[in-house]
């Protein structure tokens, strides 16, 4: 129910009250003067008649008494000392009862007045009594009773009820108008401290309240715009901390992840989403088996989850494209069931290089043990007498040598690929002349093509120019075209020519060798990668030398691809942007 509904309520519940206690009191009143008023006239009355009553003979009585009941307009009634009616103004004394037992009666026999208000049986009504002691003309004494009935009284209380009732009727109409007024601007007050309080809850809200009268709801206006100002104040504060938890979690290079106790997503970053390849921003309330369904992660949020502990595991993503993420999660609550936040540290990089230090010291050691068991174990046969035989001791000393001069290779290798990799400040760049550099590598290599019968061919080098260091750039003209007379055939050829177009200089080292199977492609640039340990061990390859050649142009700024198809020879393609 409204408020100004209650009011008037309870203003009309109060004048009711007031109006009912007014009417009984007032009646009461009026009762009680009109029942004075009515003795004090009998008193006076009486006073008149008992000393008339002296003078009359007992058988002028009745005329007496009827006479004085027209002239009083009261009951008068005379009785005897023994109760007995001797006469009565309005009824047949003969037939009437005994009244020694009436109070009035008894109390004037005893000589005094006495009064009394009861229902009379003979008249059936309602009368007030009075009787005083009396005598009669030459008879013993008797008590003379006047009564009136008390219609009069009761015309008066209805009088009195209908006066009452008109200026009720009045004094309400005029006291609930005030009333609605009084209520109408008191509930409008109270809207308006309802409504400010409302619009407290809305961040953005800056109304304030207009200043109220001093008393209750006025301080109660002024507590609130106190409170209100100390609550905008703590809502700039959430606010501005929480713009700059968003803005931190926003820019983490770490995914970030919180979930509820149903596994449904209420935050993740940016970070997060990309790790998990989601097409766009995830919104908040989204069930994380939609974003992510691998087993390990949404395990692992369970038992944070169930358990209220932290806890830290490495999961593979397949739906991050099998990367690894280091992931570290913990509940947002002490208790259980309240949600869990995980945080993805991506350790694919870490976990690809821990496998190539691994697979580089494995390389290495095998690589070193080959050629070092060859050479101690020549040389122990030489210490056990075969350098006296000078049939065999030129023969192991010669396979010493060859083992000898492939640990100084691969030693050479390992600093060139270490130099390349290392963080340091490399060499100023110069421009330098590809033709000049190329032509250089080619005669560097005619011996070993000779040798293997391949022929080497030049193609078109122009004038071109690369921003580099000449030595680097015939490391890679040699590896590449080392490799490419190693896997050839007899008769075979390679070639090496260079282009320019677009602001770039292309250079392709091509030939007819054995080719590269299809599935060895994609790793043939992997330190101590090898499509064919036999065979590069027997041409004293180290599997450093491609890697070398990817190194290097990358520092270059240059990118380099490969082409192959088994059986028909293999194009290496470098390209740098042009001096």
């Amino acid at each position: 129910m409204p408020l100004l509904r209650k009011l008037l309520l309870a203003a009309l519940v109060l004048i009711l009250v007031a109006l009912g206690a007014a009417d009984v009191f007032l009646t009461r009143y009026t009762a009680n003067r009109e029942l004075q008023y009515a003795e004090q006239q009998m008193q006076g009355q009486a006073r008149i008649l008992a000393p008339a009553l002296a003078a009359i003979q007992p058988s002028a009585l009745a005329a007496w008494v009827e006479r004085t009941g027209r002239q009083t307009g009261a009951r008068v009634t005379v009785i005897g000392r023994d109760g007995a009616v001797l006469a009565d103004s309005q009824h047949d004394a003969s037939t009437m009862d005994n009244h020694a037992t009436r109070p009035e009666v008894r109390q004037a026999l005893a000589g005094r007045m006495g009064t009394s208000v009861r229902h009379s049986a003979t008249l059936d009504a309602d009368l007030c009594y009075l009787a005083v002691p009396a005598a009669i003309s030459g008879g013993p004494a008797v008590a003379l009773r006047l009564a009136v009935p008390l219609q009069r009284i009761k015309f008066s209380i209805a009088e009195v009820r209908w006066l009452i009732l008109r200026a009720s009727l009045v004094a309400a109409g005029f006291a609930l108008a005030i009333a609605y007024f009084i209520s109408r601007a008191f509930t409008r007050r109270v809207r308006r401290i309802q409504a400010f309080a409302g619009e407290l809850v809305n961040a953005e809200y800056s109304g304030s309240l207009a200043t109220e009268s001093d008393d209750e709801l006025g301080s109660l206006a002024r507590s609130l715009r106190g409170m209100a100002d100390q609550f905008r104040a703590m809502l700039r504060r959430l606010s501005d901390e929480s713009a700059r938890r968003q803005a931190i979690l926003a820019s983490m290079v770490e995914g970030v992840l919180a979930v509820d106790a149903d596994l449904r997503v209420t935050f993740s970053n940016d970070s997060f989403a990309r790790a998990v390849r989601a097409p766009g921003p995830i919104s908040d309330g989204t069930p994380l088996l939609d974003v992510v369904r691998d087993p390990a992660l949404l395990d692992l949020l369970k038992a944070v989850i169930s358990t209220g502990q932290p806890s830290r595991q490495r999961v593979t993503l397949v739906a991050a494209k099998a990367r690894v993420f280091d992931v570290q999660a913990a509940p947002l609550d002490e208790a259980p069931r309240q949600g869990a936040i995980a945080i993805l540290h991506d350790v694919t990089e870490l976990e690809r290089l821990e496998r190539v230090r691994k697979d580089f010291v494995a390389n290495v050691s095998h690589e070193l043990r080959t050629p070092l068991a060859s050479i101690r174990g020549y040389a122990e046969t030489l210490l056990d007498g075969a350098l006296e035989d000078p049939q065999i001791n030129r023969k192991f000393l010669e396979i010493i040598s060859k083992n000898t001069f492939r640990l100084e290779q691969l030693a050479l290798d390992l600093l060139s690929l270490s130099e390349l990799e290392a963080d340091r400040e490399a060499p100023p760049a110069e421009r330098v002349a590809v033709g000049d550099v190329a032509r250089s590598a080619m005669h560097t290599v005619e011996a070993e093509a000779a040798a293997r019968g391949v022929n080497l061919m030049l193609g078109e080098m122009g004038d071109w120019r690369v921003m580099g260091q000449s030595r680097r750039l015939e490391q890679v003209f040699l590896n590449l075209l080392y490799n490419a007379i190693k896997f050839n055939r007899p008769g075979g050829e390679v070639w090496l020519e260079a282009s320019q177009a677009e602001g770039r200089v292309r250079i392709t080292v091509s030939d007819t060798g054995i080719g590269i199977p299809s599935e060895d492609l994609p790793r043939i640039f992997e330190r101590f990668y090898c499509v064919d340990k036999a065979r590069s061990r027997e041409t004293g390859g180290t599997g450093l030398g491609l890697s070398i050649v990817k190194h290097t142009v990358e520092k270059m700024s240059g990118s380099v691809t490969v082409e192959s198809r088994l059986g028909k020879g293999s194009v290496f393609t470098l390209e740098f942007p042009a001096a």
